[in-house]
């Protein structure tokens, strides 16, 4: 057996960054950029007021000054003139601050009559003025790639008038679920079969992380069905199997794959939930052979297929990110393998669930993180730090 640490490293050495594709900025959210985008203008564009007042030369903003009201600006309507010694324009926000204009007085500090303005409070010299170029200019790439765009992001490219960005094309992955003992959910199981329901988790999984997982047929504990499932999943970047790894008389997944051509890179971790787990490279597309238990397959997708997706879109390799929180009781010294125990974290404060049985979905439902003991770790008391993995 391999440590995890181990076999994230084989990972990221099978996975290799897509291609690029570019995609309207409508669609752009959650991708992954993948080239840098440069402002195809100033923002702002020109010097701009920053609130509703009064727009007029430093050199007339003066406590008790009275002023020749001359136009106004406002935002989409900018005042053509120049404002002269002595005079003010009423400016609103976003306006474009008018020639000769380098000041602007908020109308709460102006007594106004008519065409005449009276400064009651002049304000700082040059206040609330919002100067061109100050959030970026043309030609610059404020968005550093490799970077999965958020809403802001998103914003911004906009400001910058992109309509089309450079993001990593989105991974396609295969899932293929394994074993006579399973159906599809909605369909009657006989009296021996369950419900395949690591497929669908995984699948919510892997839209979360960005892929495009497609959901293959049950591949039976034959040869000949698992041959015909790889077939179906010649066009994936990665196939991940469900079920079938371990070394059972029907566990056959293995056998089919290096008969499809997989060169294995590793098969165990020295984990738990999750030890039979097998990565390798089928014709230029990598394969990860999960555990079929249901919470191995979770815990697996999560430690393991989620860092590769990553990878695959262009994200520099790393784990998954972990964190540090304080137990809330004792725990036993730690055994053979890492362990990942399902956990609910509170503000900070870790309850590891009493159950970790790896067949058991509704302690994992109600966990929102795994609690990680390394192995052979000592006993822990409460108020011990312990790493955790949010989920």
């Amino acid at each position: 057996m391999i440590s995890v640490d181990e076999a994230l490293d084989h990972l990221f050495a099978l996975a290799r960054p897509l291609g690029t594709e570019h995609v309207p900025l409508s669609e752009a959210a959650g991708r992954v950029l993948s080239a840098p985008v440069s402002a195809r203008r100033t923002q702002p564009p020109f010097a701009a007021s920053a609130m509703d007042g009064y727009a007029l030369r430093s050199s007339d903003a003066v406590d008790g000054a009275t002023l020749d009201l001359v136009g106004e600006a406002a935002a989409g309507h900018g005042y053509a003139g120049t404002v002269g010694q002595g005079q003010c324009v009423r400016i609103f926000t976003g306006a474009p601050l008018p020639d000769g204009a380098d000041h602007v007085t908020i109308q709460e500090n102006v007594s106004a009559d008519g065409s005449r303005v009276t400064l009651t409070e002049a304000g700082a010299r040059g206040a609330h003025i919002r100067p061109a170029g100050a959030d970026f200019s043309a030609g610059e790439s404020p968005l550093t790639p490799p970077k999965r765009l958020t809403p802001s992001d998103i914003a911004l490219l906009a400001a910058m008038n992109v309509a089309s960005v450079p993001v990593t094309r989105q991974a396609r992955v295969a899932l293929i679920a394994t074993g006579d003992e399973l159906v599809m959910p909605g369909e009657a199981p006989g009296p021996d079969q369950i419900i395949a329901s690591n497929t669908f988790g995984l699948q919510a999984m892997l839209r979360e992380a960005g892929a495009l997982p497609r959901v293959l047929p049950i591949a039976r504990d034959t040869l000949d069905s698992l041959a015909s499932a790889f077939r179906f999943a010649r066009d994936a970047d990665l196939i991940v199997t469900i079920g079938g790894a371990s070394v059972g008389d029907h566990d056959l997944v293995a056998q089919a794959a290096a008969a499809a051509g997989m060169k294995q890179s590793f098969y165990k971790i020295a984990m738990r939930p999750g030890k039979p787990l097998m990565a390798g490279a089928m014709s230029g597309r990598m394969m990860i052979g999960l555990p079929g238990n249901p919470v191995s397959a979770m815990v697996c997708g999560r430690v393991f297929v989620g860092p590769v997706i990553d990878v695959l879109h262009g994200l520099p390799a790393r784990p998954a990110p972990r964190i540090t929180a304080t137990l809330t009781h004792d725990m036993p010294e730690g055994g053979p393998r890492e362990h990942y125990m399902r956990a609910v974290v509170d503000e900070g404060q870790v309850t590891v669930a009493s159950r970790q049985d790896s067949a058991l979905l509704s302690v994992l439902a109600a966990a929102n993180a795994l609690a990680i003991r390394p192995i052979g770790a000592p006993p822990a008391k409460a108020g011990d730090p312990i790493e955790i993995l949010p989920l």
